[in-house]
């Protein structure tokens, strides 16, 4: 019988375990009348399968074409083996990978992807509906195709003891269906119930937290003081939240107070799709993104109307919403019977600004006692720290603002081989990155690398995604500015190993490319527009145009450099940026301008002085900076207490004004013979024209208006000025300023109009969040 028998080892490497894989592979082996076995490694997953050849073909077809919808294969390796023969199929027990866990990475063949966690499925939502299921309002309720699954893991193979679940006996009910292949729970390693799984507590004040209330009790007191007009402090998937009533004003108000937030918006959750759409206006593609298994906080156009307090989202034109993603968050958004209970949350990551995210239950007691007034916790613990992800669509295509839950930690696919490397992203918004052989692994959301608490998450992240990826890194690679703490720290923690800097809006140019699997052999035009960056001459670069590979750049073109005076005095209060534009325009300060009334006259008269005199000033071609000082020269916004609010607010107003046929005109000068310094756009005829503008009464959406067409008429001079020097077809679009939907959608417009190919971010966002992924494919190539 051996002779027309055959057994093949596979070799499945990518986001394979916690998905249901085993299960289907278990499955599809029995149906199809073979033998062997399964198992999770620390590399992947390991399968021998033996039995009639053509049947063999059939399940690698079926292997490669239906594996679970969670699943992500990146590589399938398959030889001969001796047969073995053997009667049935198994699920044999995870093993570690051939090499062990300690050999270096480079010696590995294969590697298991992480799996980021996953919104509660439809199967389990049925559950948690259905009176009759054992399941039935379960705060836990999860199978292998939901539930938690990177900010539970303490390491690899992806089994039960390798996760926080490892705390909770299963009852035998549990055990029964974690052990059936044939199950919807086999293997799923948050399985549990209300006889065995975590348990709720709530606690106000000083109480002490206590699981001897039911999950009902506890949500029933929850909803209640929520209803109250209560801030609660709520567990969720990779830390806590801090929740209030979004339609009543002064839960929100006191919320903002106590978080120190200022105007910045808050994000709001809301039961289902129905009520999503009474609030924001949802285009096919948001409502995708919104409802599949990720559930970012999408930002989406605001109506007019709705329940959600004006103090939610002052003065911008989105809402960012989410939907339930865990069974607590449906059971909680779930009235009672008498009705008690809000339809819209707040949901705001449980944090003072600029401190990570809390998960420890203890800490959260201590450091959010001046934020919440009551705690409703549980007693499964985070292992990771995962902020919220957030997302906007811009014409039915997805735009990551910032990439975390729900995202992190798959891998991107690199369009060559990289070594081993460390990037450490930048100062603001920061995202790490390991990467090694063709995969680039981006790490969750830090934040602002300004805070102790901050940098001891950066460390604790990065060393759990060495853990999680196998990846041990032989150099690292930071952004070129001096005085970034993240290149610090890179420096502090190289251990010998090579720390390799890239220029910032080189990174940002290479991150785009990376994305769209370019391999470099062409240069693209580069249009990198955002706040802040260090450039090679010392100034903040931000409004430029680089002709760019992977190995370099040359800059084509740069928007004019004016003084940046006080550093961030001039980002914080933005009639500085105004007041420094009028005057490199040549536009007397006159006090019926916006910005001059705004500023105090002795710090005018100490601005004036900077700016003639030079002292204290940095020159700046920055594109986020020439935003702000038109927001404020338009009467929009002189201060701010967030980043990028004054151009945020005033792409709001511009939205409702049609689009004028031509916009104010920058003035482009090109070098000539063999000069190779840059083109440059001067912004003062779009200064003066503004302040003339202003004085005719033009309104300031209008005015908005004006700006944005001009600065997408820059884009496209720009890129047929980068196209004359050899710059061919390709355009990437990056930095900061293109996630202002009103500027992204006109650029790639007029772009592809004049015969451009438009390349966009669509895996990272096109802020510091994605710089990480740049600077991993520039240092190798360089």
């Amino acid at each position: 019988m051996s002779g027309s028998r055959e057994r093949r080892r596979f070799d499945v490497a990518g986001l394979v375990q916690g998905v249901g894989f085993r299960p289907f592979v278990y499955v599809t082996a029995s149906s199809l009348a073979l033998t062997g076995s399964v198992a999770n490694t620390a590399d992947g997953v390991e399968i021998e399968v033996e039995g009639d050849p053509a049947a063999l073909d059939e399940f690698a077809e079926r292997l490669r074409l239906h594996a679970p919808p969670l699943a992500v294969l990146s590589a399938v390796r398959s030889r001969g083996v001796p047969v073995r023969g053997g009667t049935g199929f198994t699920i044999e027990p995870s093993r570690p990978a051939a090499g062990e866990v300690d050999a270096p990475s480079t010696a590995r063949v294969v590697r298991t992807f992480a799996s980021p966690d996953v919104a509660t499925c439809a199967d389990c939502l049925r559950e948690l509906a259905d009176p009759a299921d054992r399941r039935y309002r379960h705060p836990f309720i999860s199978c292998t195709n939901c539930g938690p699954r990177f900010t539970v893991m303490t390491g690899l193979p992806y089994d039960r003891p390798a996760t926080t679940m490892a705390a909770f006996g299963m009852c035998t009910a549990c055990a029964r269906e974690y052990a059936d292949p044939t199950d919807r729970r086999f293997h799923a390693q948050p399985v549990a119930c209300h006889d065995c799984g975590p348990r709720l507590w709530l606690a106000e004040g000083g109480e002490t937290p206590s699981g001897d209330a039911s999950s009902e009790e506890v949500l029933a007191r929850a909803r209640r003081l929520l209803a109250d007009g209560a801030v609660l402090a709520v567990k969720g998937l990779g830390g806590y939240h801090l929740a209030c009533d979004a339609g009543n004003e002064a839960a929100v108000a006191r919320l903002r107070a106590r978080k120190r937030r200022g105007d910045k918006p808050f994000a709001v959750m809301v039961p289902d799709l129905d009520a999503a759409a009474a609030l924001v206006h949802l285009e096919p593609a948001a409502a995708a993104v919104l409802t599949g298994p990720r559930r970012p906080i999408v930002l989406a156009p605001r109506r007019d109307a709705g329940p959600v307090a004006p103090s939610v989202a002052p003065g911008v034109p989105d809402l960012g919403i989410l939907l339930p993603y865990t069974p607590l968050h449906v059971l909680l958004l779930a009235p009672d019977a008498d009705g008690v209970g809000p339809a819209v949350f707040v949901m705001t990551s449980g944090n003072l600004g600029g401190e990570p995210i809390v998960t420890d239950d203890a800490q959260a007691r201590e450091r959010l006692a001046p934020l919440a007034d009551a705690w409703l916790g549980h007693d499964r613990r985070i292992h990771m720290p995962c902020d919220d992800s957030v997302v906007r669509v811009v014409d039915g295509e997805e735009v990551p603002v910032r990439r975390s839950r729900g995202y992190a930690p798959l891998p991107l696919a690199l369009p060559f081989e990289v070594p081993a490397t460390l990037a450490v992203g930048a100062d603001l918004k920061n995202t790490f990155a390991l990467a090694e052989g063709r995969y680039a692994w981006l790490g969750q959301h830090i934040g602002e690398m300004d805070d102790v608490a901050t940098l001891e998450a950066f460390g604790a992240a990065e060393r759990h995604l060495e853990l999680l990826t196998g990846v041990r890194p032989v150099e690292l690679v930071a952004d070129r500015h001096p005085a970034y703490r993240s290149a610090a720290w890179a420096r502090r923690h190289a251990a010998g190993r090579p720390v390799r800097t890239v220029q910032h809006h080189h990174a940002h140019v290479a991150a785009v490319m990376a994305e769209h699997g370019l391999d470099g052999s062409e240069p693209v035009i580069g249009i990198a527009f955002d706040g802040t960056g260090y450039g090679l001459d010392g100034a903040v670069w931000g409004g430029e145009v680089l002709l760019a590979d992977y190995k370099g750049f040359r800059r084509v073109a740069q928007l004019r450099y004016v003084p940046l005076a006080g550093g961030d005095a001039a980002v914080e209060r933005p009639y500085r940026m105004a007041l420094a534009h009028l005057h490199a325009a040549g536009v007397p300060w006159d006090d019926d301008l916006p910005p001059v009334a705004a500023c105090p006259p002795a710090e005018r008269s100490v601005l004036r002085h900077q700016l003639v005199s030079g002292f204290g000033c940095v020159p700046t071609s920055s594109m986020g900076r020439l935003f702000d000082a038109v927001a404020s020269l338009a009467g929009v916004r002189h201060a701010v207490d967030y980043e990028a609010q004054a151009a945020i607010e005033l792409e709001g107003r511009s939205r409702h004004v049609p689009e004028p046929a031509t916009g104010y005109a920058f003035e482009l000068s090109c070098a000539h013979g063999d000069d190779v310094a840059p083109a440059v756009a001067d912004p003062a005829p779009v200064v003066r024209a503004v302040a003339a503008d202003v004085r005719a009464g033009v309104p300031a959406g209008v005015i908005g208006a004006r700006f944005h067409r001009g600065v997408v008429d820059l884009v496209a001079a720009l890129a047929a000025l980068a196209r004359d020097q050899g710059g061919g077809g390709t355009v990437a679009l990056t930095g900061g300023v293109f996630q202002n939907a009103l500027l992204l959608s006109g650029a790639r417009r007029e772009l592809r109009a004049s015969g451009f190919t438009v390349l966009c971010h669509r895996n990272v966002p096109p802020n510091d969040g994605g710089l990480a992924l740049g600077q991993v494919v520039a240092a190798a190539a360089g």
